[in-house]
């Protein structure tokens, strides 16, 4: 189609460009004020793309049309004129050039923002050459200028309103959130004694909006007796700058007449020049569902360490690092008994341990531990410790280990004091291999020490050794006459004097009634032989005393050697018996061997 032969009039012909009633009015100015035949306003938005806001007396022009033209056009710092733009190789085939025939020349301006950055252009196109002077120049400026503040003042306008519907955002966000949380917010007008509270503040404590005033006066009644002055106190604090903040746990009363627990929170925002508040905001929060949990833990705990303190032992947490280092993040109060320690010596390390643990056992404390550790294995050892209240006493620890996130092993067990089941097995041990009366082996204790030296001999073809039976000469006779506590005595007398000839490798026992064995390592029959003599010799030197009377007790004897080839310990111990059985056949108070 061939395009029209003049140009429409550009103040009748406004285009669909989203422009706004200002920029209109700045487009109609400029076409009657600077008698030119077309209009086109650009704004440019940073990040986005130029926009094209007033297009006017262009005809059969798009948009990207004339935002390529803008792209390309001379118009940078300043007005820019350009002359016959169809004798411009980069202006003469652009589409609004081709499209508007009666287009020959151009003027065009930078639209700046308040910071002096680039918003747009300002687009003017003439029919002929137009010699501006200088206030049509000044004209021209101040209509891009127009057109700069009315972008500038849309941008700002945009801005706000974006802001306000994020702020509006956020106050809903806010309000869900406190209604949701039991929290009411309060702004005290400090200078005026009133405060404002919040409808959600009011609810927290059962009241209506209207039941609850503004006076200051008023909102002191609310607070508990008890907290009044602290409440009072921590404000003034705060007024004078004392502390960053208000924050507070009080009660206050409800409409009901009972009483919440709540944590109030605020801050000065505003002070005259003298530093004097003048206005506080802040929050309060119901924590008496927290304030009630809170009291139950505190009184579990408060039952949970009276019952572990009342237990006659060691409850205890330990704790091994990945580092190495340990401690007792909790003991009861039993480690004043068990190592005479306090909890908080324990609380950052166990090493107060090596000093009260026995040094003979210390190893086998730690290696216990290790292991439990390695394998997550129940611990458990018996132990003993060298206290300095106490002395010598044994513990036995019980407890199970758990592998935390952080690396760490952590048991929880129990430490008892074993001293006295210790003795008692002791004794049983004792009573098990020890003659009651004369507190020698018995008969079980002798025959295994007896079997251990003939395997011993036997493995090493090592020396010889001699074993021995005694008999007292007329026991009978001394029960009889004297009666069975001077026969016990005779027993006990005798064996008295056999430990006193022992030495420190022999072994003496009662196999039963007044018949006693002997073993004397590593010795020949010359050596044994001599030995008997001097047992028989010291008791006839050492009669046994009954009141005033003297009553002497004579020894039989009878000797026998084991060696390697000895079948086994018993056969060794018959030989001595049957030698004995011939020193007294023999008249008694004699020594024979086998």
């Amino acid at each position: 189609m061939k395009p029209p032969a003049s140009p429409p009039d550009p103040a009748a012909d406004p285009r669909d460009t989203g422009s706004s009633a200002q920029l209109e009015a700045v487009a109609r100015v400029a076409g009657r004020l600077l008698q030119v035949c077309a209009i086109a306003i650009v704004q440019h938005d940073e990040p986005g793309p130029s926009r094209l806001r007033v297009c006017h007396g262009l005809l059969a022009g798009t948009e990207s049309d004339v935002l390529l033209f803008d792209s390309q056009a001379a118009v940078s710092d300043s007005t820019a004129v350009i002359g016959n733009i169809r004798n411009l190789p980069g202006c003469a085939g652009q589409p609004v050039v081709i499209h508007n025939p009666w287009i020959h020349f151009h003027a065009g301006c930078p639209l700046r923002d308040a910071d002096g950055e680039r918003s747009g252009a300002l687009h003017v196109f003439f029919e002929s050459d137009l010699a501006w002077n200088d206030a049509g120049r000044r004209a021209f400026d101040d209509l891009a200028g127009a057109s700069a503040a009315i972008i500038e003042h849309e941008r700002v306008e945009a801005r706000l309103r974006h802001e306000l519907a994020a702020m509006r955002d956020s106050e809903r966000r806010m309000a869900l959130a406190l209604a949701g949380s039991n929290t009411g917010i309060w702004d005290r007008d400090v200078s005026k004694d009133r405060i404002y509270y919040s409808p959600g503040w009011k609810a927290m404590l059962g009241y209506a909006v209207s039941e609850i005033g503004d006076q200051l006066a008023e909102s002191y009644t609310r607070v508990h007796p008890d907290d009044l002055a602290y409440v009072r106190a921590t404000i003034q604090a705060h007024f004078e700058q004392k502390t960053p903040a208000y924050e507070v746990e009080h009660r206050l009363r409800c409409k009901d007449g009972s009483y919440k627990w709540v944590s109030s929170r605020g801050r000065v925002v505003r002070r005259d020049s003298e530093g004097r508040p003048l206005r506080m905001i802040g929050t309060t929060t119901d924590i008496t569902v927290m304030r009630d949990m809170s009291e139950r833990l505190r009184q579990t705990a408060e039952l949970l360490t009276s019952l572990t303190d009342e237990v006659p032992g060691l409850v205890f947490q330990y704790q091994l690092l990945p580092d190495g280092r340990a401690s007792f993040p909790y003991a009861s109060a039993g480690i004043r008994e068990i190592y005479e320690l306090e909890p908080r010596d324990v609380a950052a390390s166990a090493d107060p341990l090596d000093a009260v643990i026995h040094a003979e056992d210390l190893d086998a404390y730690y290696s216990s531990l290790e292991a439990s550790a390695r394998s997550l294995s129940p611990w458990h050892l018996e132990y003993r410790v060298v206290l300095p209240r106490q002395g010598l006493r044994w513990r036995q620890g019980d407890a199970r280990p758990r592998r935390m996130e952080d690396g760490r092993i952590l048991w929880h067990g129990f430490i008892t004091d074993i001293t006295e089941r210790r003795a008692m097995e002791d004794e049983l041990r004792e009573s098990a291999m020890v003659d009651a009366l004369t507190r020698l082996p018995n008969r079980r204790s002798f025959m295994r020490q007896i079997d251990a030296e003939h395997e011993r001999i036997r493995r090493e073809n090592g020396k010889s050794a001699a074993v021995l039976m005694c008999d007292l000469d007329h026991f009978k006779v001394i029960n009889d006459r004297w009666g069975h506590a001077t026969g016990d005595e005779a027993l006990r007398h005798f064996a008295g004097i056999l430990q006193a000839h022992l030495r420190k490798t022999d072994v003496a026992g009662r196999l039963g009634g007044e018949e006693f064995a002997i073993m004397l390592r590593a010795t020949d029959l010359a050596e044994a032989s001599g030995f008997a003599r001097r047992l028989q010799g010291k008791m006839k030197q050492t009669p046994v005393q009954q009141n005033d009377c003297v009553i002497p007790i004579t020894l039989s004897i009878g000797i026998a050697i084991m060696g390697a080839g000895d079948p086994d310990a018993e056969s060794v111990l018959s030989r001595s018996d049957a030698a004995l059985y011939k020193a007294k056949a023999g008249g008694r108070d004699r020594i024979e061997q086998h």
